[in-house]
């Protein structure tokens, strides 16, 4: 059981780090500490007396016990070990390996010591790491939002880390209100290109299947319907598959069985979210003895290891992965570099990067009639 000493220390502690109580800001007395918490002045005592030892609070004789200014901590860096934290939703499975991987090339050969952690694509979890981060001295954080498409109640935590000083920037997405220095692709141009890739081969009767609790789902979604407009091809609204994190074991699945299951024309086509849904789906159609690419066919993104792992091989949209990971590390360490030499306002000549698509077209898809385009 936690004692009352700790619930009072990392309750004022916190409100420190979600920004609450910002540098030389004066606390709450230790009365109104003892009634919120209902514990005794020496309880009180003790937790303020630890977070001023550790430099979180600092005091004034006869007026009381200050936020202290953390920002000039952050900036003693001396002869310490450099750290940057990369924060992901997922660690060890599909693309992420390889992002890190490439961040992790660069920033080691810098001198770097790279902290990895996963959000699992949920926000408590974020919150947590943020205060982690926030808790601690690091130099950097390379981010990648969780469940971006959403409004995110952390946004406090973000704000802590600018006035702090501390450099971050998002990849694979990010949080708008933020407009934070990012590493995305155009993903909203990726969904169109999948959705036109099947439309030039003559198709028309196309499955989109999307994650829409992250802005990439989203943006794949919208180049999905505007191919559509584009090419003047009758949208069905019964082909869109969208899915969160939570279902997404399971909903996908289980909707696509519904469609291929009912008595009308079975779709020619398929646009999936990821490779990682791509191979799932093809489990599912193999059950139901659909073969891809002559009864179906199906485009993939990211073009991950596992759109070549499975006999049918996928075309799929080119993530840079890699490379994305190698450049976010440059640009963090830029970043951090032009802080120390006291060039914050060069920071803003620091720009963000948005990678265009590309193909690769392997034997997942087939032509039907191709469309001439003009006619």
């Amino acid at each position: 059981m936690e004692t009352k000493y700790n619930i009072v220390k990392q309750a004022v502690k916190s409100k420190i780090i979600d920004g609450t109580f910002t540098s030389h800001q004066k606390i709450n007395s230790e009365s109104e500490l003892m009634k919120q918490f209902g514990v005794s002045r020496h309880t009180v005592r003790l937790a303020i007396g630890d977070l001023v030892n550790q430099g979180w609070l600092y005091r004034e004789q006869g007026s009381g016990t200050y936020c202290a200014d953390r920002s000039t901590q952050q900036t003693k860096t001396g002869s310490r070990q450099k750290n940057i934290a990369i924060i992901t939703t997922y660690i060890s499975d599909y693309i992420f390996p390889s992002i890190i991987r490439g961040a992790e090339s660069i920033l080691s050969e810098e001198g770097y010591q790279v902290s990895l952690f996963s959000t699992n694509n949920d926000h408590e979890t974020e919150r947590k790491l943020l205060e982690k981060i926030l808790s601690q001295s690091f130099d950097g954080v390379i981010i990648e939002p969780t469940k971006s498409a959403y409004s995110n109640p952390n946004i406090n935590y973000y704000l802590n880390l600018e006035r702090l000083s501390i450099p971050y920037i998002m990849i694979n997405a990010y949080y708008d209100e933020l407009e934070p220095l990012s590493i995305v692709m155009d993903d909203e141009r990726g969904g169109f290109m999948q959705t036109e890739h099947l439309i030039k081969l003559g198709h028309k009767d196309i499955i989109g299947c999307f994650k829409t609790d992250d802005l990439q789902g989203t943006k794949r979604m919208k180049g999905y319907l505007k191919a559509h407009r584009e090419y003047q091809i009758p949208l069905n609204p019964k082909n869109i598959i969208t899915y969160n994190t939570k279902e997404k074991q399971t909903k996908p699945i289980n909707e696509l069985q519904k469609l291929l299951s009912g008595n009308q024309d079975m779709p020619t086509g398929m646009v999936c979210y990821n490779d990682e849904l791509a191979i799932k789906f093809l489990d599912v159609l193999r059950e139901k003895s659909i073969h891809v690419p002559s009864d179906l066919s199906i485009v993939g993104y990211d073009d991950s290891f596992l759109a070549e792992v499975s006999e049918v091989k996928l075309t799929s949209v080119i993530h840079p992965k890699s490379e994305m990971g190698r450049e976010a590390a440059k640009m963090i360490i830029e970043l951090i570099s032009l802080k120390e030499s006291s060039k914050h306002n060069e920071m803003t000549k620091v720009e963000s990067i948005v990678y265009p698509p590309e193909m690769a077209v392997r034997n997942s898809t087939k032509e039907l009639n191709p469309l001439k385009i003009g006619s």
